[in-house]
């Protein structure tokens, strides 16, 4: 059983989503999910109501967290290795940026990587449902 009720409703949620949706899919709602998440600590820190706004800033770590503890290191290799070091990264400036002079704009920045990493799921998951196979780094094979 889990201490931690944050990251047990984490826990269900991916167990969730593994179940019933295609595993790409799954990863865009998620990081939709840390979005959302986001844009409520955002506008409840906006609010001063710091102790709502970092609940939702843990929920939208913890979907962030899970996901770089679910990747397959054997199988994506630097890839695997970079989404780590990007979700971390989201982490930990998240929660620096957090009730500081300056949270606004870092939390835009932040929502906004996380909304420019879920487009990029996206179009993983619409490449490999339409059966197109393109290059990982179109600039290098042009």
């Amino acid at each position: 059983m889990m201490h931690n009720p944050m990251a047990y409703m984490a826990n269900q949620a991916y167990r969730g989503a593994a179940t019933s949706v295609p595993p790409l899919k799954a990863v865009s709602m998620l990081l939709g999910g840390a979005i959302t998440f986001l844009q409520k600590s955002l506008a409840a820190q906006e609010a001063r109501r710091f102790e709502e706004g970092h609940d939702y800033l843990l929920k939208a770590t913890a979907i962030l967290r899970g996901l770089s503890h679910n990747l397959d290191f054997t199988k994506g290799g630097t890839v695997a290795e970079r989404l780590f070091q990007t979700y971390n990264s989201l982490i930990v400036a998240s929660h620096k940026a957090f009730g500081r002079p300056h949270a606004s704009t870092s939390f835009r920045r932040i929502i906004a990587a996380v909304t420019e990493l879920r487009e990029a799921w996206e179009h993983v998951d619409a490449t490999v449902r339409g059966g197109k196979i393109t290059p990982a780094d179109s600039a290098r094979a042009r």
